[in-house]
């Protein structure tokens, strides 16, 4: 009985031996062919090294499934360069039908599917899922946008008032800001804003550096705008207030700004429209804005729709911009027209 038993054993032993190295035998096969494939691939035969990739088998129950994953993915990255979508699914589908939470494999299958639609279908589903961040990001781009118009013209025009001051020392320091601001990089003010005046233990937030760079930058480019207007008004009109008893101030508020309008619409249209491309550059300030959301998009999916749509929504708002700027242009000249 006892030498039965040492029989069994012996044979089990034997057994297990023989189906350990034939397990070893096939990994090291699947180790030499996924080498092979890598070799013919790097030689540009891509079908010589699916043929080799095919040869890898299916692993038993509880072997390591490592090779046979990466095998069947990088044949579904040759089918997909090939335009064999079929072929590259089937691939991508063996591995889910052993590891059904491969999010690989599940990724690749959706892409594959997707690419199978039409342009239009997937232009759709795109859109449907970019517009919404794109979306807020155009919302504080308007923000930025409307609080710079708001700032800007009463800043170019006391700039302007000051630039033509026959008191020097006010005329001189109008004159450094418009020097300094329109000779100064946009992005290396907002810079030292931000980053820059902390160190002076002035600690800005993000919109709110972002309004002041903006709004002293066009500022200083309107005044020059305002003041050629002004100084393009015939020196009679002063003359003739004054004539009749007004003071400087009544003659300029009541006269001589008056007349400017129609002169200024278009020159402060195009920088109001330059303004929404410029604002931009205040997604290097921490701010999430219209291209920082298209920037974050396309990083994460590598989709250029993202950057299409946002092309699009530029064009939208100074689109509408124009109009406005036109239509105000038109009513600031209306006497003009009769």
């Amino acid at each position: 009985m006892n030498r039965f038993y040492i029989l069994i054993s012996r044979v089990a032993v034997t057994l297990l031996f023989l189906w350990t190295l034939a397990g070893t035998g096939q990994a090291l096969d699947s180790d030499a062919l996924s080498r092979q494939a890598g070799e013919l691939m790097a030689q540009g035969d891509l079908p010589g090294a699916v043929e080799l990739l095919r040869q890898i088998p299916v692993p038993p129950k509880g072997a390591d499934a490592g090779v046979f994953v990466a095998s069947r993915m990088q044949m579904a990255r040759i089918y997909v360069s090939l335009n064999e979508a079929d072929k590259a699914l089937a691939a991508s589908r063996e591995v889910l039908a052993l590891f059904p939470d491969n999010s690989e494999a599940r990724n690749a299958v959706a892409a594959i599917q997707k690419q199978q639609q039409s342009r239009w279908l997937s232009l759709l589903d795109d859109s449907r899922k970019f517009l919404p961040a794109l979306l807020k990001g155009a919302t504080m781009t308007l923000l930025l946008v409307l609080c710079t118009m708001l700032v800007s013209p009463l800043g170019g025009l006391l700039i302007a008032l000051g630039r033509i001051s026959t008191f020097r020392p006010l005329s001189a320091a109008c004159w450094f800001v418009i020097w300094f601001f329109r000779g100064t990089p946009l992005l290396l003010q907002l810079f030292f804003i931000y980053y820059g005046l902390p160190a002076f233990g002035v600690t800005l937030p993000p919109l709110t550096a972002a309004v002041i760079g903006l709004g002293l930058n066009y500022s200083a480019y309107l005044g020059e705008i305002i003041r050629g207007a002004i100084q393009s008004i015939d020196q009679g009109q002063m003359e003739a207030a004054k004539a009749i008893g007004m003071t400087y101030g009544q003659a300029m508020r009541r006269v001589i700004i008056p007349q400017t309008y129609k002169r200024l619409m278009p020159p402060i249209g195009n920088e109001f429209i330059a303004l929404i491309k410029d604002t931009a550059l205040v997604s290097t300030i921490a701010m999430v804005e219209l291209m920082r959301s298209a920037d974050q998009l396309f990083n994460t999916y590598f989709n250029i729709t993202a950057l299409a749509l946002a092309a699009a929504i530029y064009l939208l708002l100074t689109s509408i911009f124009t109009f406005i700027f036109e239509k105000i242009e038109y009513r600031a000249g209306i006497y003009e027209h009769r």
